[in-house]
């Protein structure tokens, strides 16, 4: 029995809307996983996500292992207890921060440096799983390779590789039966390489897949091909997560290609700054010309922060330099993000998520 397996409520075209079952829960899919990177999202606590109805909600693997240190966090509970959450959890594996920091990469693991203190650490596939296995996740992710794009192609051959052998080491360490282990797909823009990893992946068998080396500088139009071609090769049953994807037109792209789960910073990132997500693209509450708007940021969007408060207000706090501002907009962001996957999910069930696409591209696009 997998920790996690997929229930398919209906498809339109690839699209699927279905249910994720954990060990400890479920989750509607399409479903968007906002990140909390150090054990909380930045500006908002616990008692918010589940405000705005998120499912699940992801924790840094890298950034927890080094503060407060993973055994900590098992101490005081696991990741959603340790932050008071009461849904579920994903962890990364942290492999795409260890590569940011252009670690010492051999076949065996990783070496790095904090990015804390400077000292150094040595991450293996064994080493995260036993890290994730003290974090306590739902849902934990292998150790892969992140080759950035463009690169040649034998760099992208070499992470597909260590990615493939590093994965079946991950499964062969995993221990907790109540814990999902996904596999990662790696293969930069090269169509055949990204079928053969999944097909290499899905070999080793894991509880669900991620699809990793995307969305890390190359187009919408080069992710796309890429994307299909691995998903080709991924079992129905299990399911499929875009990592690090959340633009509204990439999201909703990928999941007419049958991807079912989602994660991004760049919904509080840019909340932070002042940009807000809204349905007729983005507004940037900053701008002058709103000093006087007593309109909300989105006039279609039911969220709190819309229902309560005007761009002249918001726009006030960050003139101020008032933290309220960018916790705003972030809380927005959030929002309207999930009810865009509440959207699409509906538009699957009732047969009408092409219309929806279109609308969605045409603002976003």
């Amino acid at each position: 029995m997998h920790p996690v397996r997929f229930e398919l409520l209906a498809t339109d075209g690839n699209a699927r809307n279905g249910i994720g079952h954990t060990a400890r829960g479920q989750y509607n899919t399409p479903c968007f996983m906002p990140v909390g990177t150090r054990g909380a999202i930045k500006y908002l606590s616990a008692a918010d996500y589940e405000r705005l109805g998120a499912e699940i909600v992801l924790g840094n693997t890298y950034h927890l292992m080094l503060r407060p240190g993973a055994e900590t966090v098992a101490a005081l509970g696991g990741l959603g207890r340790f932050a008071g959450w009461g849904g579920l959890t994903l962890t990364d594996s942290g492999g795409f921060q260890i590569f940011s920091l252009e670690p010492k990469v051999d076949d065996d693991g990783a070496t790095f440096r904090s990015t804390y203190d400077g000292s150094m650490h040595r991450f293996t596939p064994e080493s995260a799983v036993a890290t994730q296995e003290l974090l306590g996740a739902d849902i934990q992710m292998v150790l892969d390779v992140c080759a950035p794009l463009p690169s040649p192609p034998q760099v992208i051959r070499l992470a597909l590789d260590r990615t493939s052998a590093w994965a079946a080491r991950a499964h062969a360490a995993h221990q907790r039966p109540d814990q999902a282990l996904f596999g990662i797909v790696q293969g930069g823009l090269d169509k055949a390489m990204r079928a053969e990893s999944a097909q290499r992946t899905v070999e080793i068998g894991f509880d669900g897949y991620g699809i990793g080396g995307l969305s890390v500088g190359e187009t919408r139009a080069e992710m796309l091909p890429a994307l299909a071609a691995a998903i080709e090769h991924l079992p129905a049953d299990r399911p499929r997560y875009l990592m690090g994807v959340g633009d509204p037109a990439s999201l909703i792209e990928a999941v007419a290609l049958g991807v079912d789960q989602f994660d991004c910073v760049m919904q509080t990132r840019i909340g932070r700054h002042g940009t807000a997500l809204t349905s007729t693209g983005k507004v940037h509450v900053k701008n002058a010309k709103h000093i006087n708007s007593d309109q909300p940021i989105d006039a279609t969007c039911s969220c709190e922060v819309c229902q309560r408060h005007s761009m002249g207000y918001i726009r006030h706090l960050f003139q101020v330099g008032e933290p309220t501002g960018p916790r705003l907009v972030s809380l927005h962001n959030i929002a309207w993000t999930l009810r865009l996957m509440s959207d699409m999910r509906s538009a699957i069930a009732a047969g009408t998520f092409e219309t929806l696409r279109r609308h969605v591209v045409a603002v976003w696009g």
